[in-house]
């Protein structure tokens, strides 16, 4: 099983956080884990609010968000 500090590196390397990164960090960070690793997973929450790493989770969402609006606006424009 990956280290934490080994996605993020992977992730910080990219730029990208894959979802089933963001789900490997989720399953890792409910059992116990180091120092290093805790540091790893801050720095990564830190480059993802700066825009350094994106997150494949929030794009998908973004990207729903976005299909769902232009429905709305077609149905609008229809009504």
């Amino acid at each position: 099983m990956n280290l934490i500090r080994e996605i993020v590196q992977q992730a910080l390397t990219t730029g990208y956080l894959t979802v089933e990164a963001e789900n490997q960090l989720r399953q890792l960070l409910s059992t116990k884990y180091d120092w290093e690793d805790f540091n790893a997973f801050i720095r990564l929450q830190h480059e993802a609010m700066e825009g350094r790493v994106k997150q494949e989770s929030r794009e998908l969402l973004r990207s729903k968000e976005l299909s769902c609006s232009s429905f709305q606006e077609e149905v609008a424009i229809a009504s």
